[in-house]
């Protein structure tokens, strides 16, 4: 099984949980806002795919941000503490699945990944 994990008003995954309807594949979906996500989660997801991967610095969040906030993100740490703060700076939607972690969307890593 896999979950998505995002936000239900973003467009990318709206556009993921489509894709994943329209080819059968069953998934849960995890929304940021409601159900928060744990350090443990993020740092997992970060020591797999990279931190920098897995904030989104291209969000109207991260632009909101100041500038001092902005730089004091060096390492991992300070982006999973940040990211925990501001749920909207993690990468959308992330699949998780057996054996699997996709970051944003991507037709073809889906197409190899999930079918």
């Amino acid at each position: 099984m896999v979950t998505v994990f995002g936000i239900p008003g973003c467009d990318t995954t709206k556009k993921a949980m489509g894709w994943l309807k329209k080819k059968k594949i069953h998934f849960n979906f995890h929304d940021y806002r409601e159900a928060g996500i744990s350090p443990k989660k993020l740092d997992e997801w970060c020591y797999a795919m990279g931190w920098e991967k897995v904030l989104n610095k291209k969000s109207t969040t991260w632009r909101n941000l100041t500038p001092k906030q902005q730089q004091s993100v060096t390492n991992q740490e300070t982006a999973v503490q940040l990211m925990q703060e501001h749920h909207t700076l993690i990468k959308r939607p992330i699949l998780a699945g057996p054996g699997k972690l996709i970051v944003g969307w991507d037709e073809q890593e889906y197409e190899s990944g999930l079918l």
